[in-house]
């Protein structure tokens, strides 16, 4: 497996990337964000490990452009911005992870293993009842229509689908789909709850039990 590490400074790329080689992964380096984003699109990386301030082409446009050509590539970011307007922006533009500088070595291998299970068993898709979450395509399919799905909107339908039938609290969805171990005091769970209902012009598909989370209802 293969990992793109696109940072600026010589000596973290290259702890990262001697880090990242000790558990068996083949590992590329890029500097500035252009030559990341070349990388990226023309190689068969399995995970990019992304820095936001970069010279050139900066971490978040890099992003914003990577998922308009590559959206199945998981992207883990690695910044020392740690502001949570720019950890949401982040999320928003289709970051899978995001690691806040200074980091344990140890929990970004961690969310590594994750992102490539992940990525791994989205490839095939799920499947239920009627409806499709196709994540190689990043489409929903639903009553014969398909529906085009932003990065979240993915991650959050495919994790309710997951777990088909079942209550889903407010902070497992921030904690699964978003990466948050805390709460950040928002509402943006909900906004994208109202988002995928609005798309599928069918309420009842996701049901809200007051006081405790949501709930998938797919037969």
């Amino acid at each position: 497996m293969s990992i793109l590490v696109v940072e600026d400074e010589p000596s973290l790329r290259a702890f990262l990337s001697r880090g990242l080689r000790a558990d068996g992964y083949a590992v590329e380096g890029a500097g500035d964000g252009t030559e990341g984003l070349e990388r990226a699109l023309s190689g068969s990386h399995g995970l990019v490990i992304l820095d936001l301030l970069l010279p050139g082409l900066d971490g978040l446009s890099l992003l914003r452009a990577l998922r308009l050509r590559r959206p199945e590539l998981p992207v883990l970011v690695l910044s020392a911005r740690d502001d949570l307007e720019t950890k949401l922006l982040g999320f928003e533009l289709g970051a899978n992870d995001y690691l806040t500088k200074p980091f344990s070595l140890d929990e970004l291998r961690a969310r590594v293993r994750a992102q490539l299970r992940q990525a791994s068993t989205w490839q095939e898709g799920l499947r239920v009842g009627e409806l499709v979450v196709d994540l190689q395509h990043r489409e929903a399919r639903l009553g014969g229509a398909a529906f085009p799905l932003s990065a979240r909107e993915l991650g959050l339908l495919h994790y309710l689908a997951e777990h088909n039938g079942e209550v889903v609290s407010r902070q497992q969805l921030l904690s699964e789909v978003w990466g948050y171990t805390f709460d950040p005091g928002s509402n943006i769970v909900d906004v994208y709850i109202a988002r995928l209902r609005r798309k599928f012009n069918r309420p009842t598909l996701i049901e809200t039990v007051r006081h405790v989370g949501y709930r998938l209802v797919a037969s």
